[in-house]
């Protein structure tokens, strides 16, 4: 597995090592004693997969709050998307940056998105389906969420979302939630 490190602390993108031949290919997609080794500790509790149809679906951006803070470990199975994590640790010195990585059925590439991150991802191609571990269960009451197009984050989705969820839409800034007090991690 190749680990390259980011901008953000913590963020990290994987690189699974893949095997093929005439059958096909086989790759592990996480493994507790390979992520021990290179100095990754997390206790992945729950996955998740999730299907978007069509191109420009855009989820996000997403969190959770302590108790319930979640590490997530991102791939993408099926189609193209572009995966974001946004610092939203107060006091980082990174607070407020994003980094985004494209995530293909073909690249195989992961993205470790600690605790302490906003993510989200847009959909670049139809058909898209992204699994993902979280090291802590989902808990209705910590989850919570940022605006998709906070001009203080600023994110670049590369296109403007065709489809958004209302509570995406809806969702605070990054300084309001700030302000509330509701980023505990």
């Amino acid at each position: 597995m190749q680990v390259t490190k980011t901008i953000l602390d913590g963020v990290l993108i994987l690189e699974p090592k893949v095997f093929g031949d005439a059958r096909g290919w086989f790759m592990e997609t996480w493994s507790a004693r390979k992520f021990e080794a290179a100095g990754l500790k997390f206790n992945f509790v729950q996955d998740n997969q999730s299907y978007s149809a069509q191109k420009g679906t855009l989820r996000g951006l997403h969190y959770q709050t302590a108790p319930f803070a979640q590490a997530k470990l991102v791939r993408c199975t099926r189609g193209k998307l572009l995966d974001v994590a946004v610092d939203i640790r107060e006091g980082s010195e990174t607070f407020a940056k994003w980094i985004s990585v494209e995530l293909t059925a073909e690249n195989k590439k992961q993205l470790l998105i600690p605790r302490g991150f906003a993510h989200g991802f847009i959909t670049l191609t139809d058909d898209v389906e992204i699994q993902y571990k979280a090291d802590n269960f989902y808990s209705p009451e910590c989850d919570g969420n940022i605006r998709w197009d906070d001009l203080e984050i600023n994110v670049d989705w590369t296109l403007k979302p065709t489809i958004l969820a209302e509570k995406d839409a809806k969702a605070p800034t990054l300084r309001e939630r700030l302000e509330r007090g509701e980023l505990r991690f």
